[in-house]
């Protein structure tokens, strides 16, 4: 029978190696095409040499030993520096990124004869494009500040360090204080706002005030409530448009809530997908029509936070929602039902997300709290917090903003409360 019929033929692995290594070497010979020939340390032909020699390597290792594969590895390594060197004596280049990208191609080579397929090209495939992100990713590290980049590495450490040290079982009152849950609770909601506020410096102001509107609403929609209910006062020509801006946000609050929700406690996130779902398209309607009789005027950009995720903020927040877990279950118990719905009204004036991440859990946990309870609890909550934000653009905005924005407020309010009589 021919080699290449034969089922342990090395010859598809070493077709499949030559093919990665291609890949990664259209991409460099494709930023190394104005150098004349001979001034490149690696080409199109050298990468795909490169993933072939890492194969052979690997294939003459599995007969003879693997030592084979470190041998050539150590060799392949000396030819690429001493190239990087000599290549340092006509140009000044101190990037030793063609040297790594080489030496993963060999590994990639490796990887393919050992039938790790599926690793070898996903990993060709992120390294191709990392090489060929080298502007966008230069150009992103400008951009950001040393603020932002100490919060991502705060969210980092919250998520990836912290959270797993914290032990997963209930303490205290009731068992309510469960460190893990309650933290894990806090960097969820952490980062939705840190996503939130790139949005927002991405999209800015010159993408239109839709789009603020719906990145706003990831991070803080009271915030932008506030910045443009100031603007509105200010710029009274621009109230309709202002009042879109500001219900999009407050839109936005309802599918960001549903998803918070589901991540939480899933089933109670289903039973409360029609009235947020109802109350969302509340929102968004009226400032759709809103912006549309008024989408030729661009507004300033919300003031950003100099640091998108102060540490401060996430304790307290989890100081908060520890308290509010905490009454939760003494309000329970001392006044039934009637105790919830009155500390989510009294947590809704501030803030709908402890309240509701509170009422998720206890709901998950069959804390003496059922579904249809919890979900009625969100859904006063969230209800205030709307109530709440159109009292603020109606002091704020004076009518021709406030009544725009509080009318479409009691509007939401009024259809949540109908969906859920009435589904």
């Amino acid at each position: 029978m021919p080699e290449f019929l034969n089922s342990y033929s090395p010859l598809p692995h070493f077709f499949i190696a030559s093919l990665l290594g291609l890949m990664v070497g259209v991409q460099r010979g494709w930023v190394k095409r104005e150098l004349d020939p001979g001034y490149r340390v690696a080409g199109v032909r050298t990468y795909t040499l490169i993933a072939l020699l890492g194969a052979i390597s690997t294939w003459l290792g599995q007969l003879i030993g693997f030592w084979m594969l470190g041998v050539s590895y150590l060799c392949l390594t000396i030819v690429l520096v001493s190239a990087y060197i000599t290549s340092q004596r006509t140009r000044l280049d101190m990037s030793i990124t063609s040297l790594m990208a080489s030496q993963l191609t060999f590994v990639f080579g490796a990887l393919a004869m050992l039938e790790y397929f599926t690793v070898a090209a996903v990993c060709a495939v992120v390294t191709t494009f990392l090489l060929d992100m080298k502007a966008e990713m230069h150009g992103l590290l400008k951009k950001i500040r040393d603020e932002e980049l100490d919060a991502g590495l705060k969210l980092l450490v919250m998520t990836l360090v912290m959270l797993p040290i914290l032990p997963n079982e209930g303490y205290g009152p009731w068992g309510a204080i469960n460190p893990y849950e309650i933290w894990w609770m806090v960097v969820l909601v952490s980062s939705i706002s840190f996503a939130g506020y790139f949005a927002i410096k991405i999209g800015g102001a010159t993408r239109g005030v839709l789009l603020t509107g719906l990145f706003a609403g990831l991070s803080s929609s009271t915030a932008l409530t506030l910045h443009f209910s100031k603007l509105a006062r200010e710029n009274p020509e621009l109230n309709r448009l202002l009042a879109a801006g500001i219900l999009i946000a407050c839109g936005t609050m309802f599918p960001r809530l549903w998803f918070i929700l589901y991540i939480v406690n899933p089933p109670l996130a289903w039973a409360l997908l029609s009235p947020l779902a109802v109350m969302g398209v509340c929102t968004y309607v009226p400032a759709f029509v809103f912006w549309s009789r008024q989408n030729q005027v661009s507004v300033a950009q919300p003031t950003l936070k100099q640091n998108p995720l102060e540490l401060s903020s996430a304790l307290l927040f989890g100081i908060i929602l520890l308290i509010i877990v905490l009454l939760s279950h003494a309000l329970r118990e001392a006044f039934g039902d009637q105790g919830i719905y009155i500390l989510s009204a009294l947590s809704g004036i501030t803030d709908v997300d402890a309240i509701s991440l509170s009422l998720a859990r206890m709901s998950k946990a069959a804390e003496g709290i059922t579904t249809s309870t919890a979900a009625w609890g969100i859904l006063i909550a969230a209800i205030v917090n709307s109530l709440v934000k159109g009292g603020l653009a109606w002091s704020l905005g004076k009518t021709g903003l406030g009544g725009r924005v509080l009318g479409a407020m009691i509007i939401v309010a009024l259809s949540g409360v109908i969906t859920v009589v009435f589904s």
